[in-house]
Formats: structure tokens, C-alpha cells, sequence
């Protein structure tokens, strides 16, 4: 699975994208918002990936986000140690989506892949497609 978000300014029109693959089956789903971050996307693409895994699944997910990636291998457990509150005491931003994500990634096996953005991963090229079709589906109002 690659997941992968895209916003035009930030704040501003985002989308979100995911291709999945495994054997010979492959899906794709895309989505956005109005007003949101580039960081409410790539979290919004992992979680609808994985949601619309029906049921546990062994998961190779590439995402090309250091936020997500350092959040879920590294943060996460501090913050619900600290009752989702950051080292400084501070909330945790987008705290909805990551606990979402949390509860999301505690359903299936992960095995988390880094890839660099833009740098010519098929996977990676085809989410950020999807990703844009999600914003551009906003701009178009459907």
C-alpha cells in the first residue's frame, strides 16, 4: 500500500490518495477537503488505506511523510502515555487522526516503508496522482 497527501497552500484545498496492491488485485481511492493541512492528508490517506482493509491484514505501507512515519514508530506512545498530551505538555495536534490511525494500525501487521517523495517510487508517483485527484475533485465540488 502507498499512501500519500497533497495541499494547495497550507491551509488549503487538500486531497488524499492511496494505491493498494497485493497479487494481481490493485485499488485506488482518493479524497479531500476544502480547508485542510498537508499533514491532515497524508494522515487522512493512511487511515482510509487501512479502513478499507475489511478485515486484519499483513501490510507493507510506504508513505513518504516523516510526520507520520516519526509519529507512529516513534511519538505515538509517549503522547498516550501522557494522555495525547506532547513532551512540552502541550496537546498533540491533529490528535483526532492520530488516535484514528492508532486504532487503525492496532487492526493489522504494519511493516512501515519511508519512501522520498517525487524521487520516481512507482507506488509513491501513483498516490500523489490520486492524492491530486482528490484535490482536484474538491475544487470541482463532487
Amino acid at each position: 500500500m502507498w499512501s500519500d497527501g497533497a495541499c494547495k497552500g497550507n491551509p488549503g484545498v487538500g486531497g488524499w490518495g492511496v494505491w493498494m496492491r497485493s497479487g494481481g488485485h490493485e485499488r485506488e481511492l482518493f479524497g479531500g477537503e476544502a480547508m485542510t493541512t498537508n499533514n491532515k492528508m497524508e494522515l487522512q490517506a493512511v487511515i482510509e488505506g487501512l479502513t478499507a482493509l475489511t478485515q486484519p491484514c499483513e501490510v507493507t505501507l510506504h508513505v513518504d511523510s516523516a510526520y507520520v512515519m516519526n509519529g507512529m514508530k516513534t511519538w505515538v506512545a509517549g503522547w498516550k502515555r501522557n494522555g495525547w498530551k506532547t513532551s512540552a505538555k502541550k496537546p498533540v495536534k491533529n490528535v483526532d487522526l492520530w488516535k484514528a490511525l492508532d486504532e487503525q494500525v492496532a487492526r493489522h501487521t504494519i511493516h512501515w516503508v519511508w519512501v522520498k517523495g517525487h524521487s520516481g517510487d512507482p507506488g509513491n508517483d501513483r498516490a500523489d496522482l490520486l492524492a491530486n485527484r482528490g484535490v482536484d475533485s474538491i475544487r470541482a465540488g463532487r
